[in-house]
């Protein structure tokens, strides 16, 4: 298998450290608000490339924070510790609800910040014992002079400098800072801190996801995952603090997905979609428009995951037209399940090998459903296959059930068209039409969908 590693800039061959278990850790969200479509397609790549792994032989440990204390939150609860906690609840629930509908796996370990605080205290206690930190009378900062390679990840050059230290986790695109690991209290915090040996307050952003994965899958592990957005600061801090304690590689693979964008109007350019812009879509705004999650699913697959994205309705009407069709196929193809195609399995491997090729592998689904060399019980099984990294749920399908009233109308409609009684028969199909199923001609005859 090759995969991009964003640390080297090139497409690598993939080596676990401890083959064959492979260890994953994903940013997760900061639940303080909605995760919104483009959230989302970040985590719908990493589940797609945890799919692949386990496709593969791998034995897979994915752990995903929950980042349930940092300015934001702090900021939305009014330093309430009851508000906090009824925000931060709310919205992983929220979370979890998104992924469900996605059907992303959930991950072997979903840590909260609020639980690993002691682990962050002994690394900050550990960077300042070696001189990689320093206190301050607002905190403790990590000195970025003292990182060997700081900002590899993110391509930075000519870091060293003038110290300048910045207690939020928001920095100028590019710009090297000292950050902070711990912020003393600050009467902004309320109820918000935590009295402990290296004084009392909270953890900054960056050392919570630190902790997490290393408490969880040690001190190096595999495959790090997230949007290209966190590569600098987050992913760079997380990288010089990490090491920093440990004296060893933090990650050997940095596996970054692509921004979504969306355009607010059609003469308008085209915007990474944030909450800070407010130009957001979330899951339920699909669902309002009678958007199955899924299509949503099979839209992002549609693009390579490196790649940006722009997102419209048209396009994901379109995805949801596409999935309708390839789950009409499937109930159509029959009820028996033959043997998976070889020569597409082997092809799709192929695809999936190099560095999750989905947009080809989508391709390769409608070869092989309009292939007439393969027979459709085995076009089943091979769908199946496919749907094992696709999960758009295949499995789950049920032929649906047409009511007898509406089968007997149709075949009347069937009776009138072949004794050419057109205006009965299309009267007929107004009717069933009204009653709310959609009637297709075939070759074979006809057939019957709802579409209430």
């Amino acid at each position: 298998m090759k995969i991009f590693n964003t640390l080297s800039r090139k497409v690598e061959k993939f080596e676990p450290i401890n083959p064959p278990s492979v260890g994953i850790y994903t940013c997760g969200p900061t639940v303080y608000s909605r995760a919104h479509i483009g959230n989302l397609r970040t985590f719908v790549s990493t589940d797609i490339l945890k799919r692949i792994l386990n496709f593969l032989g791998y034995k897979v440990s994915h752990v995903m924070n929950i980042t349930d204390v940092d300015d934001k939150i702090i900021k939305e609860s009014k330093g309430e510790k009851n508000k906090q906690k009824e925000i931060t609840q709310k919205y992983e629930k929220l979370f979890f609800d998104d992924l469900k509908e996605l059907n992303i796996e959930m991950p072997e370990k979903t840590p909260r910040a609020t639980e690993n605080i002691q682990k962050m205290v002994d690394m900050i206690k550990n960077m300042v014992q070696k001189g990689y930190a320093y206190k301050t009378e607002d905190g403790i900062y990590f000195s970025i002079q003292k990182s060997k390679n700081y900002g590899e990840l993110a391509g930075l050059k000519n870091v060293s400098g003038t110290k300048i230290r910045i207690k939020n986790d928001k920095y100028e695109k590019d710009n090297p800072q000292d950050f902070a690991l711990w912020k003393f209290y600050d009467k902004e915090d309320g109820q918000i801190y935590w009295d402990t040996e290296i004084g009392k307050g909270r953890p900054g952003w960056h050392i919570e996801c630190s902790a997490m994965s290393t408490k969880c899958l040690g001190e190096s592990f595999d495959i790090h995952t997230g949007g290209t957005d966190l590569i600098f600061p987050h992913h760079t801090n997380e990288i010089a603090q990490s090491e920093a304690v440990s004296g060893e590689r933090f990650v050997k693979y940095w596996v970054h997905g692509g921004f979504l964008n969306i355009k607010e109007n059609p003469s308008a350019e085209a915007e990474k979609m944030s909450k800070s812009i407010g130009n957001v879509i979330t899951l339920d705004s699909l669902k309002e428009k009678n958007i199955n999650p899924l299509a949503y699913r099979y839209l992002t697959l549609t693009s390579h995951y490196r790649s940006e994205m722009n997102f419209s309705w048209e396009a994901l009407i379109g995805a949801q037209s596409a999935l309708e069709k390839l789950f009409d196929f499937y109930n159509e193809f029959g009820k028996n399940i033959g043997k998976a195609d070889k020569k597409y399995v082997s092809e799709f491997k192929k695809l999936l090998e190099d560095d999750l090729a989905m947009p080809e592998a989508v391709a390769l689904v409608w070869k092989l459903v309009k292939d007439d060399s393969v027979e459709n019980e085995d076009k089943k099984a091979t769908l199946l296959e496919f749907d094992k990294i696709f999960a758009f749920g295949l499995d789950k399908l049920k032929k649906e059930e047409i009511p007898q009233e509406i089968r007997k109308l149709a075949s009347e409609r069937e009776l009138a068209r072949k004794n050419k009684e057109w205006e009965k028969a299309d009267q007929i199909r107004k009717k069933i039409e009204i009653l709310g199923y959609e009637l297709k001609d075939t070759k074979n005859g006809f057939e019957l969908k709802s579409v209430k």
